[in-house]
């Protein structure tokens, strides 16, 4: 669905007090991933990483400085119109509906603009009205909705031409917890029942758990980590907590590989590197086990390692393999 190679973009800055100088600037350094039909991908970065200009070359909105991009077998930079039939795309704050009308009235619109059938077109919307809980307000104006509803309206009118493709930004941020699980349940319908390759930018790390099976990580411009979530917590997530219950009270386990952290009663927290399972045999071995469970890292704690710099440095990431 997406093939990025070296791909980058530079832009022309002024400067100084009166801006009289010029100077280049990197946004996108010489990054490479694909996209397969039917992913659902997480696209994550701090401020100013590079992932919205990644997604403006994405969508051809913006012209890459060098290297090849191309998105459902098109060039988007210059076939733009013929990609947006195929695109869908929501940009966080960035409203897309009319804000003086009602939202089946933005909907109307977005019909004739993408000139969709009119049988497909109301088949489309009543799955969308049933699944996001529309009915309530869809003949509310736009500016009178809550930032819940108009998120899922936004939604509605981003899926509303049945893109093959579509690209989130921050599509859950504000949202309450009832209103983002709603969100987040109609994504992971799409992705699996009608096939739809999702990208999704976000700060939420939930967000990215819950649906992502991949991500990329992008810092200064650079393309950091493209992998799994799994793997990356595996290589990078620094030490884990294996937690077991004995059959009776006893001392602190002594254990190759691992330190006992906690004790209460029967129960151990051990500290530890490395396979679990080579652990989990080595505690077996030394005491009598009624249960035991992994804590696993937390991707937050992970990720804000990276963005702070504390895990070596950025090309040692890379998932082996990947370009």
């Amino acid at each position: 669905m997406i093939e990025v190679e070296h791909l980058s973009k530079r832009f022309v800055v002024g400067s100084g007090r009166l801006r009289g100088k010029r100077q280049e600037v990197d946004a996108v350094r010489d990054i490479s991933f694909r996209v397969e039909r039917g992913e659902l991908l997480g696209y994550l970065g701090p401020n100013g990483a590079g992932k919205s200009t990644t997604i403006k070359m994405l969508t051809g909105i913006l012209v890459p400085s060098g290297g090849r991009v191309v998105v459902a077998g098109l060039d988007p930079s210059r076939r733009r119109i013929e990609l947006a039939q195929r695109i869908g795309a929501m940009f966080g704050q960035r409203i897309q509906l009319w804000w003086d009308l009602p939202l089946q009235d933005s909907f109307d619109l977005l019909r004739h603009i993408y000139r969709v059938p009119l049988d497909r077109y109301e088949r489309t919307l009543s799955r969308f009205r049933e699944v996001l809980e529309l009915d309530e307000f869809l003949e509310t104006p736009v500016r009178q909705l809550s930032l819940g509803q108009r998120i899922r309206g936004e939604l509605a009118a981003a899926m509303l031409h049945e893109p093959e493709l579509l690209f989130l930004d921050e599509p859950t941020i504000g949202l309450d917890v009832v209103a983002k699980q709603r969100v987040r349940d109609f994504l992971v319908e799409l992705n699996r029942e009608q096939g739809v390759t999702v990208l999704l930018t976000t700060h939420d790390l939930g967000d990215i758990e819950r649906l992502c099976t991949r991500l990329l990580v992008i810092d200064h411009g650079s393309l950091i980590w493209d992998g799994g979530i799994p793997e990356l917590k595996e290589r990078f997530g620094g030490e884990r907590l294996l937690v077991v219950d004995l059959e009776a009270p006893a001392p602190p386990l002594e254990v190759e590989g691992a330190r006992v952290e906690r004790v209460e009663g029967p129960r151990q927290w051990l500290r530890f590197r490395g396979s679990a399972a080579d652990l989990t045999a080595r505690v077996a071995r030394a005491a009598r086990l009624v249960d035991l469970q992994i804590a696993e890292p937390d991707i937050e704690e992970i990720v804000r390692r990276i963005y702070a710099g504390q895990i070596q440095e950025p090309g040692s990431l890379r998932e082996p393999g990947s370009t």
